[in-house]
């Protein structure tokens, strides 16, 4: 321990402080409005974590506001995320390691969004699953869902699980924390809404949809499935009337509890898998994205089999033109002061975490996004060197090719064969 343990008949110990600090800075992260990062906090913990854990344990602990910070979103919009300081986040940890331990064993199977053992993989893998075996989905779009949670009825939904009173008073403190907004003025919350940047609450969405909408669906479909994360949800039927009685059913109940379906981005989707049993109208939509990944009708070949209609998933155009504009914003051409080894180092870490998540499902379709990386390298070849500048891109292409046939392995996606 980094302080003097003396044990107090509290709720909270110094030991679930010393954790959640622990766990806080593995996920790393910026400071708030007090300006004091990890760093800060490492080097001095005695004199920030003692008195947290004093104010935590007597329950005179209050949380400062949390600094607004602007990110775009993929349709150009912004979105706005609430970053509490470093001791709030620690703060929220304590608690969330708490919460969790209650209400995770009561949560859904097909809850897969911020929960130990689950994944947006298994999301994904499941979703692919279902559309095999039902010929409708609902994608579902809940409009602004982390900013218009009630209040009221979150504390409902978490007295639910637990009557701890330190619990219950905490997360009524950080719901109803102040925003600073980027000019440094303080807005009030206004009885809704919980910020996405938050340690804890991505738990308090799934508490809240738990009885919103897993339990209630679950109870009046159970002929349906569906998967959620988050705010995302795919809701699989076995014919349209059905999927348009549970669309409804869905807005209503959202409704119910202070929460709208975005209209024009909930569409009903025929899961096309075959050339024989096709509906009696021509379906509007026959794709949706889940998760960074489009499910489409596509042809499959398997071992042994002739190719045959699926409905699978592979990496959306918008996050293809995402990691397009990424790689634009590097100006990798520009690079002309390193080596060709030097930039295959710097973009290793990149590359692998495009391969590790788009490349868990169709990996072939990731050959459109290497293919603008390796156009990026051929600038880059032709601003290095100088016989290459006044002819035809061409030339620098072939030079390109030449090295990647003579190391394969030098950058990690001409290692799984995308090379130029």
């Amino acid at each position: 321990m980094i302080f003097k343990e003396k044990q107090k008949s509290q709720p909270i110990s110094k030991r679930q402080v010393w954790d959640a600090f622990k766990a806080v800075k593995s996920n790393d992260g910026s400071a708030g409005v007090d300006n004091i990062d990890i760093i800060e906090i490492e080097r001095h913990p005695g004199k920030y974590l003692y008195p947290l854990w004093n104010r935590m344990s007597s329950g005179s602990y209050m949380p400062v506001p949390v600094r607004e910070v602007l990110i775009n979103k993929e349709d150009g919009k912004k979105r706005a995320l609430g970053i509490p300081t470093v001791l709030d986040r620690v703060a929220q940890e304590v608690i969330r390691e708490e919460l969790e331990k209650i209400a995770e064993p009561h949560f859904s199977a097909n809850s897969f969004g911020y929960r130990p053992n689950k994944s947006q993989h298994k999301a994904v893998g499941q979703c692919q699953a279902n559309c095999q075996k039902y010929n409708w989905a609902i994608d579902l779009d809940i409009k602004g869902f982390f900013d218009n949670i009630d209040h009221r009825l979150l504390i409902r939904a978490v007295k639910r699980f637990t009557t701890s009173k330190h619990i219950l008073m905490y997360v009524k403190r950080w719901l109803n924390a102040p925003i600073q907004k980027k000019g440094g003025s303080i807005e009030p919350k206004q009885g809704k809404g919980t910020p996405q940047g938050g340690v804890i609450s991505p738990l308090l969405a799934n508490i809240f949809l738990h009885f919103a909408f897993d339990t209630w669906f679950e109870e009046t479909f159970p002929e349906c499935t569906y998967e959620r994360y988050a705010d995302d949800i795919i809701i699989h039927c076995r014919h349209f009337k059905e999927a348009l009685n549970v669309l409804g059913a869905v807005k209503q109940r959202m409704q119910r509890c202070k929460l709208e379906i975005k209209q024009e981005k909930s569409n009903i989707v025929y899961c096309k898998r075959n050339q024989k049993n096709r509906p009696p109208f021509k379906p509007k939509y026959v794709q949706f994205d889940f998760l960074g990944f489009t499910f489409k009708p596509r042809w499959i070949r398997e071992n042994g089999r002739k190719p045959h209609l699926g409905f699978t998933p592979a990496i959306s155009n918008k996050r293809r033109k995402r990691i397009g504009q990424t790689l634009y914003k590097l100006k990798i051409h520009r690079m002309v002061q390193f080596s060709l080894q030097d930039i295959a180092i710097q973009l290793e870490p990149k590359i692998r975490g495009w391969i590790n998540y788009y490349g868990k499902f169709r990996f072939s379709e990731m050959r459109k996004v290497f293919r603008v990386l390796n156009y990026r390298l051929m600038l880059w070849v032709r601003n290095k060197y100088r016989r290459f500048r006044n002819k035809i891109k061409t030339h620098a292409f072939k030079w390109l090719c030449n090295v990647a046939r003579q190391f394969p392995n030098l950058f990690l996606h001409w290692h799984y064969g995308f090379r130029p």
